[in-house]
């Protein structure tokens, strides 16, 4: 299974979503092109210009062959030798000439032109859609990417980008060049004989029924292989991310295996979809040929019988041979237009993902405390932090923040079919260290997220200071708590603006103190660059527990009122572990901390200890009065009961 971001919420697959309407996803790529209107008008007017010399380009074809080849060739025969040089003969086919010449040279200037418009308004269109992509994936909720493979979100940005870059850049020009060329192309052919347009069209429409029934049976395959490409691709990811595990426990075997399945599925839709739509270009050209052949022959007998001249003869196979080019051409594309459009429909389908709901209106503000014991907005950061609420009537109160925390009935399931809190009561008292321990998967991590709003819960109330945390304004409620997860993530950057991340405006001097609370300054002045040194790969070049601090350090930085420590020390070693409790006791101090910990030697300090198995709170106390219970903590704490 590829890898899920998180690993808390429900584990499904999206593959099997239908896809939109596929006149609905084209109309939906032209609405991008509506600030560029006027350069598509001009577009158009080039592509028109272009198309319009060739096809008046082989209409000259008649002219030079009756008008001037064909009077040289019968007095050649005839022996008039002399006559063949007629100067206003020359002169005449000259004129045609270099008037033809003009014609082709103002298509190739319109074709380059066009191309280069089209080259802007398409290069354009995509970094609107990359940007509206990024910034709608960051308002998506954790749900989303709890449910969403790496794998496949990278393919959006990636696969389906590229397909549809393909078919904005050079598929849009050709559908125009060939409506164009078509309709100038059936006009110049009735001109010549309706009799032979009759018959290309006949052939025409046998060429237009296969097609569509081998694009029928690609179609299919092609959004089959859209979503193997993005199992494939989150398969590697994961694979790669866990080299380490793989080779430790000598499961080489079996992830080759793995993904010799998922490859093969990939080999087996694409092999199917490029095998009916490489089949289109043979099938069509062919059958373009016979066409030629047929009409050639038809058009020789009218010939003979002085329906048509020679010149008009080959003038209307010329005709013929491009009014079948256009549609040889589009079903040489439909592969790529099929591909495009599946592209397209996952973008949108990703845009139309419903963005993180914010209905909160209370704000958290800096403020001051008066003599009086008023509160008061402030403009600068003064360290006291209040939850400034407004009222229906137009007043407004001003809250401390202390980090109550308190959970109220909560019934919550990451899907309904399966409850992970079940009617959990829980309160956390300014100041408190709360810790949270039990087996894997019983509700320990689901506490955390609820506090964030990471999900609402459906039954329950949780306040926060005695305010639903449903009123606070989502990134209010965030800024006031800081996070130090078991799964560390770095940024591609420097140390010291990895830990600037947790407040982006601090000094150096911020930045250092930070580090030393968390016990970090030591190894990283060690480092090649100190501060200056370049991480990357997620800080590959540091170990386990110098990530683990960095996250410690940006956590302390943004110096919140709520602190939440999952597992903050999962990855650090008895004696790192030791040293960075003085300085997380000052971080501490003065604030609600919420500490889930496998490790139960991190916890005794805890004011309050609750115990949760199966989604309930079984057993609540301090260290002292759990042990005392003799209870589920008791077998933990002695080794009676293993954590699992």
């Amino acid at each position: 299974m590829a890898k899920k971001v998180g690993g808390h919420g429900p584990q499904h697959s999206v593959h099997g979503r239908k896809p939109q309407n596929i006149g609905k996803t084209i109309g939906r790529l032209f609405t991008y092109f509506a600030e560029y209107r006027w350069l598509l008008l001009l577009i158009a007017i080039f592509i028109f210009i272009s198309t319009l010399a060739q096809v008046v380009g082989t209409s000259f074809l008649q002219i030079i062959i009756d008008d001037y080849l064909t009077p040289m060739f019968k007095e050649y025969q005839t022996g008039a030798v002399e006559n063949i040089w007629d100067m206003e003969l020359m002169q005449g086919f000259v004129r045609t000439l270099l008037f033809l010449a003009v014609i082709y040279l103002s298509g190739v200037i319109s074709s380059y032109l066009y191309s280069r418009l089209l080259l802007k308004v398409s290069t354009s269109t995509l970094f609107k859609i990359r940007q509206q992509m990024f910034s709608h994936m960051e308002r998506l909720p954790i749900r989303y990417f709890d449910t969403h493979t790496h794998g496949e979100l990278m393919s959006h940005f990636t696969n389906d980008v590229d397909t549809l870059r393909e078919m904005l850049s050079n598929t849009l020009a050709q559908l125009l060049v060939g409506i164009v060329t078509v309709t100038g192309t059936f006009i110049m052919m009735l001109r010549y004989s309706w009799q032979l347009t009759l018959l290309v069209i006949v052939f025409l429409a046998m060429q237009m029924f296969i097609a569509a029934k081998l694009a029928g049976r690609s179609g299919k395959y092609f959004k089959e292989q859209q979503y193997a490409i993005g199992a494939v691709n989150g398969y590697i990811e994961e694979m790669i991310e866990g080299q380490k595990v793989v080779k430790v426990f000598c499961h080489e075997a079996e992830t080759k295996e793995g993904f010799a399945q998922r490859n093969e599925r990939l080999c087996h839709a694409a092999t199917a979809a490029n095998s009916f739509s490489n089949m289109l270009m043979p099938v069509m050209g062919n059958m373009a040929h016979i066409c030629y052949a047929v009409t050639s022959m038809v058009g020789g007998v009218m010939g003979i019988h002085g329906m048509l001249t020679l010149g008009a003869l080959i003038s209307f196979l010329e005709y013929s041979r491009n009014f079948s080019r256009p549609f040889s051409q589009i079903s040489q594309l439909f592969g790529t237009i099929l591909s495009s459009l599946a592209g397209a429909e996952r973008i949108f389908a990703m845009l139309d993902e419903e963005p993180e709901v914010d209905d909160g209106y209370v704000t958290l503000v800096n403020a001051r405390q008066l003599a009086d014991g008023t509160i008061e907005e402030a403009p600068e950061r003064t360290g006291f932090w209040a939850w400034k609420h407004p009222h229906q009537d137009g007043t407004l109160t001003y809250t401390p923040v202390k980090g109550n925390v308190e959970f109220d009935h909560v019934v919550f399931g990451y899907t309904p079919e399966k409850v992970v809190l079940n009617d959990v009561s829980l309160y956390a008292n300014d100041g408190e260290k709360i810790a949270f321990v039990g087996s894997t998967g019983a509700g320990k991590t689901t506490i955390t997220n609820l506090i964030n709003r990471f999900y609402d819960v459906p039954n329950g109330k949780i306040r926060y200071d005695g305010i639903n945390i449903n009123k606070i304004k989502k990134d209010d409620l965030r800024r006031s708590l800081a996070m130090v997860l078991q799964d560390t993530h770095l940024f591609t950057g420097t140390v010291k603006e990895n830990i600037r991340y947790g407040k982006l405006d601090a000094t150096e001097d911020e930045i250092i103190a930070a580090a030393k609370r968390a016990n970090a300054h030591y190894f990283i002045t060690h480092l090649p660059q100190g501060y200056d040194t370049m991480l990357t790969a997620d800080g590959a070049n540091l170990s386990q527990g110098q990530r683990q601090l960095l996250a410690i350090a940006r956590a302390a930085i943004a110096d919140p009122p709520v602190l939440i420590l999952d597992e903050a020390t999962s990855s650090i070693d008895t004696r790192t572990e030791a040293l960075i409790e003085k300085g997380m006791d000052q971080l501490m101090e003065g604030r609600t901390v919420f500490v889930i910990a496998h490790r139960l030697s991190t916890i005794r300090n805890a004011q309050a200890i609750m115990v949760l198995e199966k989604g309930e709170i079984i057993e609540r106390g301090n260290h002292a009065t759990l042990l005392a219970q003799k209870g589920k903590y008791y077998q933990l704490y002695t080794g009676m009961f293993e954590l699992s």
